[in-house]
């Protein structure tokens, strides 16, 4: 897959997360395969998968789905986390993504290379390389590194405190006006339809929507709160 050919596959377009952590639910391969199939037969035009459940998942989605897949794995919670090392890179490219999504912030990688590395290795291995920002600065300094898409992945969860409630729109625009050309990726809380759309209308190419669509624990409670709180009032 060329990033032309990307583009033109997500453009305009959603991404659905098929993930699930460890302790969750539907921590099962075969469920989420099912889950990624569900979400393609809703138009989702690429998956993004893999997290803890690694290279399995991404393989068997991959198998099972006849659009993109990005792939990813998870180790630990803390710091660089998200596909952190260059091995993890080729490890997630090797069991079938054609774009490989990690972290490419500022902080420390556990291998100790740059990102420029895991961008060559996956380029290398014939896939393209998605990179999880949290910063405008970020943003500019992955694609300048080679990132073939650059998505917001990590606004709001790599400074002290809590995220914010919603999506960082004002990410998405300053990328957009850095970088008119780059396949800007909307991803981060993005918890109804509107807005998923209004990334768009703030000049994101896609928009990644996992939790909303794909837990059913987190979606019940939401609806679960309103209804406790409308009859105590």
């Amino acid at each position: 897959m060329t990033p032309e050919s990307f583009a033109a596959a997500v453009a305009g377009r959603l991404i659905v997360s098929c993930q699930a952590g460890a302790g969750h639910p539907l921590r099962d391969t075969a469920a989420l395969v099912r889950m990624a199939r569900a979400a393609v037969g809703g138009g989702a035009a690429a998956i993004r998968c893999g997290g803890v459940g690694g290279v399995a998942d991404v393989a068997a989605v991959a198998a099972a789905v006849d659009v993109p897949v990005v792939g990813l794995t998870k180790d630990g919670t803390g710091g660089v986390f998200i596909t952190p090392s260059v091995a993890a890179a080729r490890a997630v490219a090797a069991a079938g993504a054609q774009v490989v999504a990690a972290d490419a912030t500022f902080r420390p990688r556990p291998d100790g290379r740059p990102i420029a590395a895991s961008i060559e290795a996956v380029h290398d291995a014939g896939a393209l390389f998605m990179a999880d920002v949290s910063t405008l600065e970020e943003g500019v300094a992955a694609a300048e590194a080679g990132a073939d898409a650059v998505a917001t992945t990590l606004a709001g969860y790599t400074a002290p405190g809590p995220p914010p409630e919603g999506p960082d729109l004002d990410l998405v625009r300053a990328l957009r006006a850095a970088l008119p050309e780059a396949l800007i990726v909307a991803e981060g809380r993005y918890h109804s339809p509107a807005s998923a759309a209004s990334a768009i209308e703030a000049g994101a190419t896609c928009v990644v929507v996992g939790t909303a669509i794909t837990d059913p624990q987190w979606i019940t409670a939401r609806f679960a709160a309103a209804v406790s709180s409308s009859s105590s009032s």
